[in-house]
This record gives structure tokens, sequence and C-alpha cells, in this order.
């Protein structure tokens, strides 16, 4: 017994570090960012100095203004291309010297050569710079001679369309057309005026280092910002550029390696350390079940990891993940204190992906509120679409409240977010899944589960309530009547609502040998009480084997083993003994095999079974022996000893009789007679 304490024990802490290590092993990590922060939001850290001399460069909207102001000025460098000019007109030129077909002067020549001259010395362009020019989008260009900038307009840049248009609009003449044509004027035009793409953007980006220059300094010591200062758009690039310069000084000291590192364990130490002491101190019979241990942290460190891992693309993604899954599952699990405390762990874990931990915290803390006060009793899956409109809901309005705390109005409103709770609302409709896996990961049995299995339609249900109608009919009057104790006194009314219908399914292979199936014959007067007691005390094996078969959950099947405990088959015992009088009774042939019943609700069981069957047999339902009834069975389970590894109190044993009273003087009330209608005589 000690070896198996001790291997618990050496279970929890192995769950509880390996929950506390895998966290912050993916815990979102960048060595050059230490502090979450925002434009507009206040600062959240003690007062910040500056540990070195810190340039103040301009605001992110100041730089963006800055650099559009220059991007719509700025005048690209155009180069002109002289070997070009002189290549076409000395090519243009020649064939005029040598094509037969032309018969112009040489005056005319050296006229049209010229005008060609004329028109690359005012500038050809290529055709996209043209449109540009035309456009309004390129009115100046810089030109350089000898190291000397120049601005040129450009409105008298021609493309080489035009300038072709240019040149056959002034030589008119039929001759002069010609000669133009023959000498494929259009074909030889090339631009010689193009930008220099190289030099441009040299030109640009020392404009652009000299306006995007520090424009003052912070000294080493100064103040930066203090605790609640807002983070103006000045602050913020300060910050940034606080946090880049100290990336790049390269700081060796293993405290900032190792401190922040340390802190970050011991941070997930204490919250789950937290939710350790609580199971411990507060649910002990949870603390005690290691699987149930491994399901609790399996789920809140899964939506943890989860949410560092969504951190690392965007902060505000954090909206989408439903972490009111976890509460709503804990609550079907477990109970809605448990579920609550295991939310609070949850997003206290979470928050250290968060950009802005106190909204974060409150958001959260108001849906899962609500999430366990709306979920209570799972049973259908509408609840879970209710439960998905609440928490949008209250998503939406604790969001505007925080809003409204920090701005003063609704300006700065992010639409996305109505989204992102919109997401988070779908997603908490797949908790019916994730319970689903839940159970087939860990071996739980959750309520929803408990309440299909109340079905009456449940082929094993079915088939008890067509062979042995008498059993169903007492396995129905159990069920209500435990699962009203079981209200009164905290139990899970559920579970033994679920657990008291199919206690007795061992009955359905010997159905007339129990009397509540007996029409006038009873087969046990046939019999040796011994041979009796192996048959009524076997619907125990029976019952396990009907259940493993049709693949029960464990929990129902401990209602079958321990609803007898280790009781005896009293009829039958007493009935040997009465004929064998003076003789030692073999005790174990008329003992069930237990064990005895180790919950509340297997034991509520149990006097529920007992107090049942034997109220059939009482003469008169009246009050003072339905009281005496229910006192002698109960009292006498209890003197020996079949209760006594089950958590109830006396004071539990007491409500429950009191509720077992009451059930059954309603279920036994004697009803008034209906008079007959008497005749009236013809007058």
């Amino acid at each position: 017994m000690a070896s198996k304490s001790k291997k618990k024990i050496i279970a929890r802490w192995s769950i509880y570090i390996a929950a506390a290590l895998i966290s912050v092993y993916f815990l979102p990590r960048d060595d050059s960012n230490r502090y979450s922060y925002a434009i507009n939001r206040p600062w959240a850290y003690s007062l910040l100095t500056a540990p070195f001399d810190i340039p103040v460069y301009l605001d992110s909207i100041s730089a963006r203004e800055v650099r559009d102001s220059i991007q719509s000025s700025f005048e690209p460098v155009i180069k002109r291309n002289t070997a070009v000019e002189d290549s076409v007109v000395s090519r243009f030129a020649y064939i005029l010297d040598n094509t037969e077909d032309i018969n112009l002067s040489a005056n005319e020549k050296k006229a049209l050569v010229d005008e060609l001259r004329e028109q690359y010395r005012t500038g050809i362009v290529e055709s996209n710079i043209y449109e540009e020019i035309q456009n309004g989008k390129l009115p100046r260009v810089r030109k350089i001679d000898d190291n000397v900038a120049t601005s040129v307009v450009t409105d008298g840049f021609l493309s080489t369309r035009k300038a072709y248009t240019n040149i056959d609009s002034l030589f008119r003449e039929e001759r002069f057309m010609l000669a133009i044509s023959s000498a494929k004027l259009a074909q030889l035009l090339e631009p010689n005026i193009s930008i220099d793409s190289v030099e441009s953007k040299k030109i640009y980006e020392e404009t652009m280092q000299k306006a995007m220059a520090p424009v003052g300094v912070i000294q080493q010591g100064e103040r930066i910002i203090d605790k609640g200062d807002i983070v103006t758009p000045k602050l913020f690039t300060v910050l940034n550029t606080y946090e880049t310069l100290e990336a790049q000084r390269g700081e060796t000291d293993y405290r900032e390696n190792y401190y922040p590192l340390a802190g970050q364990l011991l941070y997930m130490l204490l919250i789950y350390g937290a939710l350790f002491g609580y199971l411990h101190f507060f649910r002990p019979e949870y603390y005690a079940n290691i699987r149930l241990v491994e399901m609790m942290m399996f789920v809140i460190a899964l939506f943890v990891i989860t949410a560092y891992l969504t951190a690392k693309s965007t902060g505000m993604w954090l909206y989408i993940i439903p972490f009111t899954i976890v509460p709503i599952v804990l609550v079907v699990f477990l109970d809605s204190r448990t579920a609550f405390f295991a939310h609070i762990v949850t997003i206290l874990g979470a928050m250290l992906a968060s950009l802005f931990p106190m909204e974060f915290i409150f958001c959260q803390f108001m849906a899962g509120v609500v999430a366990i006060d709306s979920i209570k009793e799972l049973s259908k899956r509408s609840q879970l679409i209710r439960t998905a409109a609440l928490v949008f809901c209250v998503y939406s309005v604790s969001y505007l409240a925080v809003e409204l705390l920090h701005n003063w109005n609704l300006e700065k409103i992010t639409p996305r977010m109505f989204g992102y709770f919109g997401i988070n609302a779908v997603l908490i409709s797949f908790a019916y899944i994730f319970i689903f896996i839940l159970e087939k990961l860990f071996g739980f049995t959750s309520r929803v589960t408990l309440v299909e299995l109340s079905d009456i339609n449940h082929p094993i249900l079915r088939k008890l309530s067509e062979e042995c109608p008498g059993t169903f009919q007492h396995s129905m009057a159990v069920s209500n009547l435990a699962a009203a104790a079981a209200d009164k006194v905290g139990a899970n009314m559920q579970l033994v609502r679920s657990g008291a219908l199919y206690h007795d399914i061992g009955k359905i292979d010997n159905p007339a040998f129990f009397t509540e199936n007996q029409h006038g014959v009873n087969p046990h007067d046939a019999l040796d009480p011994k041979q009796s007691a192996k048959i009524v005390i076997g619907h125990i094996h029976d019952g396990i084997k009907r259940a493993d078969k049709e693949k029960l959950p464990s929990v129902i099947k401990q209602f079958i083993t321990e609803h007898h405990g280790k009781g005896k088959a009293r009829y039958f015992y007493n009935t040997w003994c009465n004929t064998h009088p003076g003789e030692n009774p073999d005790d174990s042939a008329f003992t069930y095999p237990g064990p005895n019943p180790t919950t509340k609700e297997t034991s509520i069981l149990m006097m529920a079974d007992a107090v049942e069957a034997a109220s059939r047999s009482l003469k008169e339902h009246t009050p003072e022996a339905i009281t005496a009834l229910v006192n002698k069975i109960i009292d006498g389970q209890v003197a020996e000893g079949l209760h006594n590894d089950s958590p109830l109190s006396f004071r539990d044993v007491q409500t429950i009789k009191e509720v077992f009273i009451n059930r059954l003087l309603t279920m036994y009330h004697s009803r008034i007679s209906y008079p007959d209608l008497e005749k009236k005589s013809k007058s």
C-alpha cells in the first residue's frame, strides 16, 4: 500500500513539473522585445531610464508622411546618350544620300537631317516615361553635368512617335514625304534620354537617410517612460529603438539570459501549484485520481500552449481561441467550482502571450463565468449554442467596456475584434467533440454520456423491460428514489440515475428467479437455499459480463458490483439457518462478492435498492410503517459495515432517510374513491 501511495506522489509531481516545463518551452521568446506595449495604451511596467544614449527618430506617422512627400516630389536622374543620337542622324543622312528614289537637293537633305538633330536636341524619351510625363507624374527630372545637378522641366520631351510627327508635319511636300518614307525614319528613331536607375536610387537613399536622421537624443540616465504613461507614437518609436540597440549591444551577462527564464518557470510552477493545492485541500477525491489530474493538466496546458503558438503570429488572434471550452469540459466531467479555478489558471498562463494582459484577463474571466453559469448541466447540443451566443455577447460588451475605460470614446474600436469573437463562439460548439475525445483518451464518463445512457430506449434497458418487466419497474423506481437523495446530499445526481437503471441488468439471464418477475410460481421452492443464493448472487457476475459485452463505462459497472456490497442474500441465509438448526452456515455461499460501496453514489444506490424492494412487501404504507422500514434497513446496513468505505457522513445518512420516507409516502399515497353517479327517478 505504501509503495502504491509513493508511486502516486511521484506521478503527481511528474505531471506538475512536466506541465510547467512544457509551457515554458513554448513561451514566445524574442530577445529584442522584452516588453509588450502598443500605441495609445498605458505602459504596464515600472520606470524605464536610458542605459545609454538613445537617438530619437521620427515616429511612424511622421516618418510615413516624410517618405510619402519624398516619393511624390523626388526627381529621378536622367542620362543623355549622344552615341544613339549621332548614330541615328548619321544613318538617316547616309540613306538620304544613297537612295535613288529620293529626289532631293543637297540643301533639302541637309534641312531634313538638321530637323532630326533638333528633335534629338530637345530630347526623345522612352514611351513609358513619356506617358508618365503626359499624366503629370513626372513634371521634373534631374540632370547632372560635371557633378552639378540641375532640375529640368519634362514638358518639352518627346516620344519617338511625337518626334516623327513633328518632322512629318514640317515637311508636307510629296518629295519630302517620299524621302522620309523611303528612309524608314519611324524605324530608325531611338530614345536618347533614359532614367539613370543606379544614380537615382543612390540619390533617393541619401535623401531618405537625411530625412530619417535622428531629430534628437535621450541621454544616458534620462527618463524614457514610467508606469501608467500612455505610449504615444513618439514613445513607441523610442522604445523600439531602445530594444533594437540593446539587442545589437549583445550583452552577455548571464542574468540577461537566465533570469527571465527562471521567472517564467517560477510563474508557471506557482499557478499550476495553486491548482494542485486546491485539489489537495478541497477536492481530495480528484487529487487521488491520477488519470483525472492528467486530464485536467492536459486540457489546461493544451490551451496555454495554443495561446503561445498563436501569439507568434499576432497577439490579437488570442481572442479566436475558445478558452471557455476549458470550464465547459470540466463542468461536464467534474463540478463548477473546480471548472472556475481551472479557468483562472488557464487564462493566467495564457496571459503571458497577450499584448494587453489586463484586458485579456478581464474579457476571459467574464466569458468563463458566463459559460459556467449557462452550461451547468450539459445534456443537449442546443445548450452549447446558447452558451456560445452568450459568450459572444459578453466578449463584445467586455471589450467595449475596456476601450471606453482606456480611451474615453469609441473611435479606436477595432471592428475586426467582433469577428474574432464570432469565430470564438463558433469554435465553442466543438466542445461536444472535445468531450468525446477526452472520454476516449482518459476513460472518463461525462454527464453528456450519462444522459444518453439514461434513455430508456437504450438496447439493454429495452431488453430489460421486455424480459424482466418487474425488474425494469424496480430499477426505474430506484433511479428516481436515489436521484432525489443524491441531489440533497450533493452527490452526482445524473450518475446515480444512470447507474440505478443498469444495476440489475444481470437478472436478464434468469428473470423467473427474482420475485418481481414471478407470477405465482416460485422456482426457488424446488431448490436448496444454497443453490438459490448462488443463482441470485450470480446476477452480479452476469451483469458485469453483459456490461462488458455492451461496452458500458466503468462507472456504470461500479454500480453493478457495489449495489449489494459484501452483504448477504439474507432471505436464503435465514432459510438455511432455520432448516439446519445447530449447524454452522458457510457464510461465503450466501455473501455477495462486493466490494462494498466506495462512493456516495453507490452507497445511495445500495440504500435505495433495499428500501424500494422491501417497501413492496409492506401490508400498510402508513407514515409509521414506512419510517420504521427505512430506519431498519439503512441502520442495518450501517451496523453491518457495508458503508464503511463510503464518504457519506452521518448527516448525509439522515438526509437520505428523510428523502426516502417522503418519496415512498408520495409513491404509496392513498387515492380517494370516486362516487358513482346516481340515477334520477322519473318525475
